[in-house]
């Protein structure tokens, strides 16, 4: 299968690319990636350096999703089977203040790329599209794919406003929709600009930390976990026309995140809280409920939290060491 993954070079990007890379590993069931998949990364911009040199075999194509024409050239040029589209703006917080830049690349974005599959290629099996739970916003809990949706910033509206096209695409001319909701993800090693990561390299450099609201909660999702919900739903039949959650059910708060990394790193300095710039709104507690992916995929998650934590602090304390 020709798979063009959008966004390739970021974060859940390169980690999937070398995930698929080496697909040889999975189960031989049909509906699961083969080792025969033919890899593409789209970027806007040239970051080579973003993917693992060990990727040579995938190759990269570049135009900005706001500009039409570009791509459809691009998907002339590649003619994927199937397309991961998790290409976007996604720090919640840059997306208060650059309002318009966030709807252009993550909705328009969507749209372009959506609308020129319809029209370049009809043969496409299967578009996956990375949504988030941040489109959830206040209302019950856990969350289900069908909890009544309320986002609550920029960053969740531009989503949401994607997944609304992306269903008419799917209702309208059968579009081979699948749209992922994952929760939040941790595991990140070239940024300290989200939390575990924030908390983790202060304390490995710094007696007193700087943080926002110790309460919220949210469910926290190992990258591995979020890799592995790209592999199975890619090419899955089951996946096609669906929205799934990926999480763990269990809610965590930053304080608890802060207590539970303090002990594996052995920090015994001092927490300034309610130091960062606080949201407009935000949501007190966000967690996921993954039954459809566990029983329609089957998918669970397979990394505890405090084991995934372990995992980020082994790397970022080696990264600093080195």
């Amino acid at each position: 299968m020709r798979v063009l993954i959008t966004g390739g070079t970021g974060f859940v990007g390169s980690h999937l690319a070398a995930a698929l890379a080496g697909s040889e590993n999975q189960s031989d069931s049909k509906d699961q990636a083969s080792s025969e998949n033919q890899l593409f990364t789209l970027s806007r911009q040239r970051a080579e350096g973003r993917l693992p040199g060990a990727l040579a075999q995938v190759q990269q194509v570049f135009c900005d999703l706001r500009d039409p024409a570009a791509v459809r050239q691009v998907l002339k040029q590649v003619q994927p089977d199937a397309i991961i589209h998790l290409a976007s703006i996604s720090p919640v917080a840059y997306s208060y203040d650059h309002p318009n830049e966030v709807f252009e690349v993550n909705l328009l974005g969507a749209i372009n790329l959506a609308e020129s599959c319809r029209n370049e290629l009809p043969a496409l099996r299967h578009f996956l599209f990375a949504s988030t739970s941040e489109t959830y916003g206040l209302g019950p809990l856990p969350k289900k794919e069908d909890t009544p949706q309320n986002p609550n910033s920029p960053y969740g509206l531009s989503k949401f406003a994607a997944e609304r096209y992306l269903l008419y695409l799917r209702d309208a001319y059968a579009f081979p929709l699948t749209i992922l909701r994952p929760f939040n993800t941790y595991g990140r090693k070239d940024t300290a600009s989200f939390v575990v990561e924030r908390i983790i390299s202060q304390m490995l450099r710094q007696d007193t930390i700087r943080l926002g609201d110790p309460a919220v909660v949210r469910d926290w999702l190992h990258i591995d976990d979020h890799v592995e919900a790209y592999r199975l739903c890619l090419g899955n039949e089951r996946a096609i026309g669906q929205i799934l959650n990926f999480c763990t059910g269990r809610g965590a708060s930053v304080a608890e995140l802060v207590d539970l990394l303090s002990a594996m790193i052995g920090f015994r300095g001092a927490v300034e809280w309610h130091t960062l710039p606080k949201r407009p709104l935000d949501v007190p507690v966000i967690v996921g409920d993954a039954a459809k992916a566990a029983s329609s995929l089957p998918w669970q998650p397979r990394i505890g939290l405090e084991y995934g934590l372990q995992m980020a602090v082994d790397y970022w304390r080696n990264k600093a060491a080195s």
